[in-house]
């Protein structure tokens, strides 16, 4: 039998603060943001509002193979726009539900409108090796 992970809400999981790009943001600039903070994604944000969701996939997919030049496309013209968000005290389950539902893999999480980190599937993986380990 599977162990049970013991997070409940958001915030035990996150992983918090915020890594982001401005919309006008180059891709070759988000990219070596993803690579020095060692990320797959990152928020587009114009000021404190979200704007949208950039990963690594999306530079790969939306772009790269579509044959754009990272050096001039921006972030906003291939982030993933209005993403869905939730807060640090949203139940976890919800924020599972969410990725599961909409296959995604990465969620800012908001608290009072303005970001205060992401949660990802290797967030939750990492959690559930924490309470697996003996």
């Amino acid at each position: 039998m599977a162990p049970e992970v013991r997070a409940e809400l958001v915030r035990d999981v996150m992983t918090p603060g915020v890594v982001a790009v401005r919309p006008d943001a180059s891709l070759v600039e988000a990219a070596r943001l993803m690579r020095a903070q060692d990320i797959g994604g990152v928020v587009v944000a114009d000021g404190q509002e979200v704007v949208g969701v950039l990963t690594d996939r999306d530079i790969a997919v939306r772009a790269v193979a579509e044959g754009l030049d990272p050096q001039t496309v921006s972030a906003r013209a291939v982030c993933t726009p209005d993403p869905l968000v939730v807060g640090p005290q949203d139940p976890l389950r919800a924020a599972v539900t969410l990725m599961r539902e909409h296959s995604v893999r990465r969620l800012p999480v908001v608290e009072d409108g303005m970001p205060v980190g992401m949660v990802s599937l290797s967030d939750l993986a990492d959690a559930w090796d924490a309470k697996a380990a003996p």
